[in-house]
C-alpha cells in the first residue's frame, strides 16, 4: 500500500475554487487557464488551447456529474491539477446527460503518456465512489478538500 495517491501533489489550496458558477465549459477553460497561470507560472492562452481542443475531441465529463478535463503542455515539467465545485451545474455532455458540479482540470507535460493514464485512471475510480463524492460536495474549504483527496486510496 503507497502512502499517497497520485492526485493529492497536484493540488494547491489556491488551486481549489469552491462554488464557483459559469456559462459554459468555454468560461471554465478561460478561468482555469488564468488559474494555472498565476499558480503556476504557465501561459493562460496555452493552457486553454490545450483544454480546449481536448474537448472538442469528446466530452470528458464522466457521469454523476464529474468531468475531468485535461490537456498537454509542452515545458510543464510535472503534472498539475486544479479543482473545480460548481454551485450551477454546467452542462458537459455527459454519458448520462447530468451537468457536471465537480471538476478536476488536469494538465500533464507533453510526453508524460503512461503517469498520464494512471493519474486519469485514479480520479476515475475516486470519482467513482459515491461517499466520496458526497464528501467532496460537502468540503468547506480549500484546506478540507485537499485533506479529503490526499486521505483517499482507492
Amino acid at each position: 500500500m503507497r502512502d499517497m495517491n497520485l492526485i493529492a501533489p497536484l493540488i494547491k489550496p489556491e488551486a481549489v475554487l469552491l462554488d464557483q458558477s459559469f456559462t459554459s465549459k468555454k468560461k471554465l477553460f478561460e478561468h482555469a487557464a488564468e488559474v494555472f497561470a498565476r499558480v503556476h507560472g504557465l501561459k493562460a492562452s496555452d493552457v486553454f488551447a490545450s483544454l480546449f481542443d481536448r474537448e472538442r475531441l469528446g466530452s470528458t465529463a464522466l457521469g454523476h456529474g464529474i468531468a475531468i478535463p485535461h490537456g498537454r503542455i509542452k515545458g510543464l515539467a510535472d503534472a498539475s491539477g486544479a479543482f473545480y465545485r460548481l454551485s450551477t451545474p454546467l452542462e458537459f455532455d455527459a454519458p448520462d446527460n447530468q451537468p457536471v458540479r465537480l471538476c478536476f482540470i488536469l494538465l500533464v507535460p507533453k510526453d508524460a503518456n503512461e503517469r498520464h493514464l494512471q493519474i486519469l485512471g485514479e480520479l476515475a475510480q475516486l470519482f467513482g465512489d459515491e461517499a466520496m463524492r458526497a464528501r467532496l460536495l460537502a468540503a468547506t474549504t480549500p484546506e478540507e478538500l485537499i485533506a479529503l483527496l490526499a486521505g483517499w486510496n482507492g
